[in-house]
């Protein structure tokens, strides 16, 4: 089996800070957000994380061949169709019932298939013993508990809510695209009610067995060194030392993360510290609208006492 570690959560929570972070450990090969690629890679040919096209990067280039027998054998536009038809949020209660359909289950065994192939030959090239998949979607956790080659765990990934809400509206450019895109913006109040979705769903996919372990942004920032030490037992990862990690700073080497945030483009050395311009840049009417639709869960998560 190939065991694979899951980053979950809704997007701008620190899950690539964190792949990238993991991927500094021996025996740790970060993939990015694999659920873009097909779209985004093998059929926009955009940048891989080490700065090459995709088609032209031999990593990449190297995985297809093993996985498929090259991209070109792949056929995005079926991987495309399952993605729409099994991995949406709102699939979440049929993905984590019994009660599945037979027709359903084989369209949610054939989309996990495709991601199991490309694992396996991520794993041969990388000669890697884990795989970080930093895809966030909760869906397609779902999704891979569907592919029994995969030893599946997932990392879910916390951030105060007006943080994400706050770094929702910030105007980013998609590096990958050479500028010519810009990545989603969300108002708060949408991003509130998708940080409520991704976590509750994240928080209760332990009862589908899949092993889940929860790790707060800020607890990141903090802690970085124990906290990777706790992510790394429960990858079954050796962790002899962290000595990319010093004085508050991380140095990162490149990677061949498929898609994500603009920092996976980012090497050499990433201060450590807490992005908390939300308390005085977000305006407080907004603040307020985020602290209200998603109190249950900020006080389940720690964040009560947050101004």
């Amino acid at each position: 089996m190939v065991r694979v570690l899951f980053l979950g959560g809704l997007g701008r929570s620190g899950t690539t800070l964190l792949e990238r972070l993991l991927g500094e450990l021996p025996g740790v090969c970060p993939l990015g957000e694999v659920v873009h690629l097909w779209e985004r890679d093998i059929a926009g040919d955009e940048r891989c994380g080490c700065g090459k096209h995709f088609s032209d990067c031999e990593f990449w280039r190297a995985v297809g061949e093993k996985a498929f027998g090259g991209w070109h054998h792949v056929d995005v536009w079926r991987v495309l169709a399952l993605q729409h038809a099994v991995e949406r949020t709102r699939h979440i209660p049929r993905l984590a019932s019994v009660r599945m359909s037979a027709a359903q289950r084989l369209l949610v065994e054939e989309y996990a298939d495709w991601y199991a192939r490309l694992y396996e030959a991520a794993a041969v090239v990388s000669g890697a013993s884990v795989l970080v998949d930093s895809s966030k979607h909760a869906a397609l956790a779902y999704c891979l508990r569907y592919a029994p080659s995969v030893d599946l765990r997932v990392v879910h990934m916390v951030r105060d809510s007006r943080g994400v809400a706050y770094s929702w509206t910030k105007k980013v450019s998609r590096p990958e695209t050479d500028g010519a895109q810009e990545m989603t913006r969300y108002s708060p109040s949408r991003s509130a009610l998708l940080w409520n979705a991704h976590n509750t769903a994240f928080s209760v996919l332990h009862r589908c067995g899949v092993p889940v372990r929860r790790v707060r942004y800020e607890e990141l920032l903090d802690s970085p060194v124990e906290t990777l030490r706790d992510i790394a037992s429960f990858a079954d990862v050796p962790f002899p030392t962290a000595e990319f990690v010093k004085d508050g700073t991380a140095e990162l080497g490149p990677c061949h993360s498929a898609a994500g945030n603009p920092m996976r483009f980012t090497v050499g050395p990433v201060p450590l510290r807490r992005d908390d311009a939300w308390r005085t840049a977000l305006p407080g009417r907004q603040r307020r609208v985020v602290s209200a639709l998603t109190a249950p869960l900020l006080g389940v998560y720690g964040y009560r006492g947050a101004r």
